[in-house]
């Protein structure tokens, strides 16, 4: 992702109205502190956790956790190794139709949406995309856009886009091939803390 995190019409509903007239952002991971979520009492718990356990086709991941924008679009972006039993899960505000993207991101990763009742919708195999060029390499600004989430329109209409195929507000991201080996199918729950929703952003 730079893997990426864009709903069908754009990154996020808040970046999608600032960046409709130039381009498409995605989505967008990976591990910080082993907080346990809901080991604490919710109400003593002043910051979000950083990640969470997941377990998926029988095996357990600790995947870091993506809610708000600026994470959600940042993604994995960037990062050379993913390990083979972490990874990040991004939680959208609310279920929409949405694509991510390999958006600088040198390794492979397979991504897994999720519906707002934890159903997978869609799952793909995401590759590497070529390096950017040197005109690709230009950042634009556009009023309200956020210097995090600057972008290259030539660059990034170039990038292929893997959509959730219907409404998705969960997103789970992992090392590329880890999918073939949890058998796992499209309407297939994947059990996810339904607390984590009230550090989404």
């Amino acid at each position: 992702m730079a893997l990426r995190h864009m709903n069908k019409a754009g990154v996020s509903a808040v970046l999608l109205r600032a960046l409709c007239a130039s381009t498409f952002a995605c989505t967008a991971m990976l591990v910080g502190a082993c907080d346990e979520v809901g080991a604490a009492d919710p109400k003593k718990q002043k910051e979000p956790p950083k990640d969470t356990k997941v377990t998926i086709g029988g095996k357990s991941f600790t995947l870091e956790l993506a809610l708000d924008d600026k994470t959600r679009f940042q993604g994995l972006s960037g990062r050379t190794e993913i390990k083979p039993d972490e990874g990040m899960l991004f939680i959208f505000p609310r279920a929409e139709e949405r694509y991510f993207v390999m958006r600088d991101c040198p390794v492979d990763i397979d991504i897994i949406f999720l519906d707002g009742v934890m159903k997978i919708t869609a799952m793909h195999e995401m590759k590497p995309e070529d390096p950017r060029k040197d005109d690709e390499k230009q950042l634009e600004s556009a009023p309200g856009i956020p210097e995090w989430a600057r972008t290259n329109r030539k660059y990034e209409e170039r990038l292929k886009r893997y959509y959730s195929k219907f409404a998705s507000q969960y997103v789970i991201e992992l090392k590329g091939g880890t999918m073939k080996g949890l058998g796992l199918k499209e309407g297939q729950k994947i059990e996810l803390d339904p607390a984590l929703k009230k550090w989404v952003r």
